[in-house]
C-alpha cells in the first residue's frame, strides 16, 4: 500500500495519463534525431514565416510533424546502416542504433515547437522598415530577434525547481502531447475497412494538398462566400452586414482551411466547452454591441467604416500618420496639431477596451473558481517538506542542467540587449533603463502567471499593461515602445514555453541537459531560419504590407503586422494620454478595466447561488471576454466559419462519434495542416505573386461595406450620403 501510495500523482489527470515507467538505455541523442530534428526545425520556421504576411496567415503547430515523422523514423530505422564509427572509442556511434523510440520522438518535437508559431519581434522589422519605411540595418533586426526569444531562458531558469519538478504545476496542455505520443507508438493493427493513423494522414494530406488549389489560386472566393451582400449590391447596410471581411459577416463562411484556422488555430483541438464560450463572446461583441454603438454614432461611428484597423481622420480620410513624424522618428507636435487627432473606428476602440477587461476578467476569475486549488497546489510545491511524485523521482537519476548555465544566457543577453538599444539607439529607441524596467516587469510576473498557466491553462497576457506603462513613461518614440512591449510581454511568454517543455520533457522522462540543449539549439536555429526569411519576402515582394497600393485582393496585405503598426502609432508615436487619456476623446474605454473585474464576480455568485447548475461554472468570463481579441486582423468569416468546425469536432463527433474522434481528430488536423502549407508554398515558388483573372477570383463582392454612412463624409469609391 505504501509503494502504491508512493507511485500516486497528487493530480488526477496526470495519474491517468503520463506512464510511470523509465528506460533509461533509450538512445536519445541519434543521427535520426539530429536529421528530423532540425529538418523539421527549419520548414516549421519558413513555413510559418512565409504565412506570416498573409492576408489569412495559417499557423502550423508541431502537430503536424509530430504525426509526420512516426513512418519516417521507423523507415529510417529499417534502412540506415549499423555500422559502427570510430569503434571503442569514445567517439563511437552509429547512424542506427535500433528501433526509432519515443524519447528521440519528443526531442524532435521540441526543435519542431521552436519552429511552431512566430518570433514576435518580427513586428517590429516589418514596422519600421515596410510602414513607417525608415531604414533598420539587419544586424540590429537580428539582435533584437534573438535576444527577445533568448531572454526567457534566464526567467525559465530561476523558477524551474517551483514550476517544473512540483507534481501540483501539472501544465494541462501537456496531457494532450503525451496522450498523442503513446497513441503513436503504440502497436496498431488496421481493422477491417479501415485506416491506420498513418494511412489517414497521408490521404488527408494529399486531399488538403490538392483542394488547397481551389481556395489559393483557382477560385480564391472560396476564402469568403459572402452570399448576402448580392441581396444589395447597391446598398451599403446590406454589404456591412453580409461581408465575412469587413462587416458583420452573417451568413459567410470559408471552405478554405487557412481562413478557417488562420487566427484561432485549428478548431479540432478546440473543447466544447470553450468553443461555446467563443461563441458567446462572438456573438456580444459582434451582434449586439457593434450595432449598438456604430447605429447610435458613439465616438461618431459612421464616420469611419463599421469595421476596422486603420486610423483616421475626423473627415473619415485615413489618416498619413508619416505626416506626423519628424526626422528623428518622434512625433511632430505641430504637424499632428495641424492635422487634427487620431481616430479609431469604434470596433477597434472597443477591442481594446475588451482587452483591458480580458486582463481585470482573467485576475478575479483565477483568484475566484481557482485560487483556493492553486494556494493548496502552491503551499504544497513550495514547501520545504515537499514531497516528490514518481515522475520527480524517476528524474533524480539524470543530471540537473546547473543554474549557472541559466545565469550565463541571462548576464549575456542583458548585456547584448543594452548593448543593442545603447549603439543603435537612433534606430531602437529604448535607453538601457527600459531594457532593465522591462525585465524587471517580466521576472516580477513570470511565477504568478506561471503558476496560473500550469495550473488552469490559462496565460494571461502583459502586452497591454507593458505599452501603457513605456507609453506614459516614454512617449512619442514609437520603437521604443514596440521593443519595450516585446522585451516585457515576450520573454515571459518564451519563459512560460520553456517552462512548459521542460515538463513535457520531465513527464517523457528525457534527460534535462538533453532537454535543455534542444531548447538552445532549436531556438538559435528557428530565429535565423525566421530572421532570414523575414528579410527575402521583404525584399522580394513588392510593397509587401502597404495596403494604400497593394490591391484589394492581395494575398500580402500582412493584417497582424498593420495592427501592431497602429498600435505602435497609439501607444507609441502618440502615448496612451492622447487616446485614453486626459488628452484623448476615448477615456470612457478604461471602465472596461471595472466590468471585466466585476463580470467574474456575477459567475462565481451565479454558481454559488445554483451550485446543482453545473454548466455555470463553464462560463469562462477571460475566454467569452476574451473571444474576439485576434479582431481585428481577423474578421468576421474566420470566426463564423472556426465556430461551425469546432462545433462539428468538439460536440457531434466527440460525442456521438468518440471513437473517430479519439483516432483521427488530431490526425485530420495535422493533415490538413500540412498538406495546406505545402501547396500554399509550392504555389508561390512556381507562380510568384501572379493571380488568375476571373470572376471567381474578386474576393467576395462587398465593396461598399467599407463605407462610412454620416452625411456629407467624401471617400474614394463610396456614396455621399
Amino acid at each position: 500500500m505504501e509503494d502504491a501510495e508512493d507511485n500516486n500523482c497528487p493530480i488526477k489527470q496526470v495519474d491517468m495519463t503520463v506512464p510511470k515507467t523509465d528506460d533509461p538505455s533509450m538512445p536519445i541523442l541519434t543521427f535520426r534525431m539530429w536529421f528530423l530534428g532540425i529538418v523539421s526545425c527549419v520548414a516549421l520556421s519558413f513555413v510559418n514565416q512565409f504565412f506570416w504576411y498573409r492576408t489569412e496567415p495559417l499557423s502550423v503547430s508541431s502537430i503536424p510533424v509530430q504525426i509526420a515523422v512516426v513512418p519516417i523514423g521507423h523507415l529510417m530505422a529499417k534502412t540506415l546502416p549499423t555500422r559502427l564509427f570510430f569503434k571503442d572509442t569514445r567517439f563511437q556511434f552509429t547512424l542506427n542504433p535500433g528501433p526509432f523510440n519515443i524519447k528521440e520522438h519528443v526531442l524532435i518535437t521540441i526543435f519542431a515547437n521552436s519552429g511552431a508559431g512566430t518570433v514576435y519581434a518580427t513586428h517590429i522589422l516589418t514596422a519600421v522598415k515596410l510602414l513607417y519605411k525608415r531604414p533598420l540595418p539587419f544586424l540590429p533586426a537580428f539582435l533584437v530577434m534573438l535576444t527577445t526569444q533568448v531572454l526567457g531562458f534566464g526567467w525559465a531558469g530561476l523558477f524551474r525547481k517551483f514550476l517544473v519538478e512540483p507534481g501540483e504545476m501539472w501544465w494541462p496542455s501537456n496531457l494532450v502531447q503525451v496522450s498523442l505520443f503513446r497513441a503513436l507508438h503504440e502497436k496498431e493493427v488496421r481493422a477491417k475497412g479501415s485506416t491506420t493513423r498513418t494511412q489517414f494522414f497521408i490521404l488527408i494530406l494529399i486531399s488538403g494538398f490538392a483542394y488547397c488549389l481551389l481556395p489559393s489560386y483557382l477560385f480564391t472566393t472560396l476564402t469568403s462566400i459572402s452570399w448576402v451582400c448580392y441581396l444589395g449590391s447597391k446598398s451599403i447596410l446590406v454589404q456591412q452586414i453580409g461581408s465575412g471581411m469587413r462587416g458583420l459577416g452573417i451568413g459567410s463562411f470559408a471552405l478554405d482551411w487557412t481562413a478557417i484556422s488562420s487566427y484561432l488555430g485549428t478548431p479540432l483541438a478546440s473543447p466544447w466547452f470553450a468553443t461555446a464560450n467563443v461563441l458567446a463572446g462572438f456573438l456580444l461583441v459582434m451582434y449586439v454591441m457593434t450595432p449598438i454603438t456604430y447605429w447610435l454614432n458613439y465616438y461618431g461611428a459612421k464616420n469611419f467604416p463599421l469595421f476596422s484597423s486603420k486610423l483616421f481622420k475626423g473627415n473619415g480620410t485615413v489618416y498619413d500618420i508619416s505626416t506626423i513624424v519628424d526626422s528623428k522618428f518622434h512625433l511632430d507636435r505641430d504637424a499632428y496639431s495641424n492635422n487634427g487627432p487620431v481616430h479609431l473606428s469604434t470596433f477597434f476602440a472597443m477591442t481594446y477596451g475588451l482587452g483591458f477587461a480580458t486582463l481585470s476578467a482573467t485576475v478575479v476569475h483565477v483568484l475566484l473558481f481557482h485560487g483556493k486549488d492553486m494556494l493548496k497546489q502552491s503551499k504544497r510545491a513550495f514547501g520545504g517538506n515537499k514531497k516528490m511524485d514518481i515522475h520527480t523521482r524517476l528524474m533524480q537519476k539524470y543530471k540537473s542542467v546547473p543554474m549557472w548555465w541559466f545565469h550565463i544566457i541571462l548576464v549575456l543577453n542583458i548585456a547584448l540587449i543594452i548593448f543593442a538599444c545603447q549603439y543603435y539607439n537612433t534606430s531602437l529607441q529604448l535607453p538601457w533603463w527600459g531594457v532593465i524596467l522591462a525585465c524587471v516587469i517580466s521576472v516580477i510576473f513570470t511565477l504568478p502567471i506561471g503558476i496560473i498557466t500550469a495550473t488552469t491553462n490559462q496565460t494571461p497576457g502583459l502586452n497591454v499593461i507593458t505599452e501603457y506603462i513605456i507609453g506614459y513613461i516614454y512617449p512619442e518614440r514609437p520603437v521604443a515602445n514596440m521593443c519595450f512591449k516585446v522585451y516585457g510581454y515576450i520573454s515571459l511568454t518564451q519563459a512560460i514555453t520553456f517552462l512548459q517543455d521542460f515538463k513535457l520533457g520531465h513527464y517523457m522522462k528525457i534527460p534535462p541537459r538533453i532537454m535543455f540543449m534542444a531548447q538552445v539549439v532549436g531556438t538559435l536555429i528557428a530565429v535565423i531560419v525566421y530572421t532570414v526569411t523575414a528579410w527575402w519576402l521583404m525584399g522580394s515582394i513588392p510593397n509587401l504590407c502597404d495596403t494604400s497600393v497593394l490591391p484589394p485582393d492581395s494575398p500580402w496585405t500582412c493584417p497582424m503586422d498593420n495592427v501592431f503598426y497602429d498600435a505602435s502609432v497609439i501607444w507609441g508615436l502618440l502615448g496612451p494620454r492622447r487616446i485614453f487619456g486626459n488628452l484623448g476623446e476615448y477615456g470612457n474605454v478604461n471602465w472596461f478595466f471595472l466590468g471585466g473585474a466585476i463580470a467574474p464576480v456575477l459567475v462565481w455568485l451565479a454558481h454559488k447561488a445554483l451550485p446543482s447548475q453545473g454548466w455555470i461554472r463553464l462560463i469562462n468570463m477571460p475566454v467569452l471576454l476574451g473571444a474576439t481579441a485576434m479582431m481585428p486582423p481577423a474578421t468576421a468569416v474566420n470566426y463564423t466559419s472556426w465556430i461551425i468546425v469546432a462545433f462539428l469536432s468538439g460536440f457531434v463527433a466527440y460525442r456521438y462519434k468518440p471513437e473517430w474522434w479519439k483516432r483521427y481528430n488530431y490526425v485530420l488536423s495535422g493533415g490538413l495542416d500540412a498538406g495546406t502549407s505545402f501547396m500554399s508554398i509550392l504555389l508561390f515558388l512556381v507562380l510568384g505573386s501572379t493571380t488568375l483573372q476571373w470572376w471567381g477570383n474578386k474576393g467576395e463582392s462587398c465593396p461598399l461595406a467599407t463605407c462610412p454612412t454620416a452625411k456629407g463624409i467624401v471617400v474614394p469609391g463610396c456614396p455621399v450620403l
